[in-house]
């Protein structure tokens, strides 16, 4: 028997607007909305007073790890710290061990979101292996429901390899999404390439490695006409060429990371390996780029990268080190923290959280019931799927790693002060997360 939730005494956050009303959710949509509903016989109350309503928030970017690196993280423990941090769905990159790039290995990893706390959607590798030579069968893949690929670790580095994807792409209605480092300009650089890094004596990864992919990957989608997506943008120029690119036409979105709007290369002056991440931590003048963008709707997502790492990965010299941060249960806050705390424009908030990163990975269809997956990102309308979260936007707590469901404990944020708080989470009708607490 489907269960009955009400949401009562919260400022729903709308496409445009907000507005105080209370929901009602029945069999996994929401059924009644108004103010001041009476409460269901048997129903859930969810307090959302003082607090907003809205689209739970759908992540483009996470490393779950599983299957081959389970030691670092599992499906499991992924979907749990995503649930912990408000999110609803979740875009698996296809790095594991093997790649995501084939049917059996996309549909263990679907099963294995099934029976996980939110919806896990696999993005396929653009190439055989993530290597760089052969194009994975994105056909096939897509027949299961795939739509988003991409190779993320490695770009693919071969121009006319990725050309290929694109028009193969395009043809199948589907998003390619592409890390921009060309290697043979990042080379093995381990921070951003600076006179920080030369002082402190470590190999450095130039912006340029970032932006000459991006100008050609660019070029490459206008002349293809295919959807591109580029994974964590990190520099100033980066960002103008793809708001360029936007106006002239070109189907280009971006998506940014709370690191790279919230942490500079300063960080990696302690030679502390949790600072190392490619694309690198950049400088301040990049870093206040982003946050500008951010705050002025020039930014399409932010995606958490979520890169959560074994122990022995991580405590090596820095240079050695597995490149990656933990994201998803701080991503909220620091986005928050970015928009202007308290004052930050709740659908502004939403829009780069939720809606819009739902758009680009195409999870906004109620069409996708027939692969098991319902519709995020959504209007709040009646008869709309309920996934949904509730927000404080005025309380503080302080990152402690052991709090953290991932398996994984490489945060940079470990005793920073964060202002905000998931207070609820509704996945597919289902209350996952009550009072910040899980529910089963």
């Amino acid at each position: 028997m489907s269960e009955t939730t009400i949401i009562q005494g919260g400022t729903l956050v709308l496409p445009d607007t907000t507005m105080k009303a209370d929901i009602i959710i029945r069999d996994h949509v929401i059924a009644e909305l108004g103010d001041g509903l009476d409460v269901p016989a048997g129903a859930t109350v969810l307090n959302a007073e003082g607090a907003y309503v809205g689209p739970a928030f759908v992540d483009l970017h996470a490393h779950l790890r599983e299957p081959g690196g389970e030691a670092a993280e599992t499906v499991a423990t992924g979907a749990a710290a995503g649930v912990k941090g408000g999110y609803s769905a979740l875009v698996a990159m296809p790095n594991t061990v093997p790649a995501i790039d084939s049917v059996p290995v996309a549909a263990h990893v679907l099963e294995l979101g099934r029976r996980s706390m939110l919806e896990v959607v696999p993005a396929g590798a653009i190439t055989l292996g993530r290597r760089g030579e052969h194009l994975a069968p994105m056909g096939e893949l897509a027949a299961l429901g795939l739509t988003f690929f991409t190779d993320d670790g490695t770009g693919v580095q071969n121009a006319g390899l990725m050309r290929r994807a694109l028009l193969y792409a395009k043809g199948l209605g589907l998003t390619l999404a592409q890390h921009c480092e060309d290697e043979s300009l990042a080379g093995a650089g381990c921070m951003n390439a600076s006179a920080l890094s030369s002082r402190l004596g470590l190999a450095g990864r130039p912006a340029i490695a970032e932006e000459a992919m991006v100008a050609r990957d660019l070029l490459l989608a206008q002349d293809t006409g295919a959807r591109l997506h580029v994974l964590h943008l990190s520099t100033a120029r980066s960002l103008a060429m793809v708001r360029e690119a936007q106006a002239r036409g070109v189907a280009v979105t971006a998506e940014v990371t709370p690191h790279h709007f919230t942490l500079t290369e300063e960080s990696c002056a302690g030679y502390d390996p949790t600072f190392k991440v490619h694309p690198p931590l950049r400088g301040s003048t990049d870093v206040e780029a982003l946050r500008i963008g951010l705050h002025a709707g020039y930014i399409d997502a932010v995606a958490t990268d979520h890169a959560p790492h074994a122990p022995e990965m991580k405590e090596r010299p820095f240079d050695e080190a597995a490149p990656g941060m933990l994201g998803l249960e701080t991503a909220f806050s620091l986005t928050l923290e970015a928009l202007g705390g308290g004052e930050a424009d709740p659908v502004l908030l939403f829009k780069v959280l939720s809606r819009t990163p739902a758009h680009i990975a195409n999870l906004t269809r109620h069409d996708q019931r027939r692969h098991g997956l319902s519709a995020h990102g959504g209007d709040l309308s009646i008869g709309t799927d309920a996934n949904l979260v509730i927000v404080d936007t005025s309380t503080r707590s302080v990152v402690n790693r052991h709090d953290l469901a991932s398996l994984a404990r490489n945060t940079p944020y470990e005793g920073r002060s964060l202002i905000g708080a998931v207070r609820h989470t509704v996945v597919a009708g289902t209350v996952a997360l009550r009072d910040g607490e899980f529910t089963r």
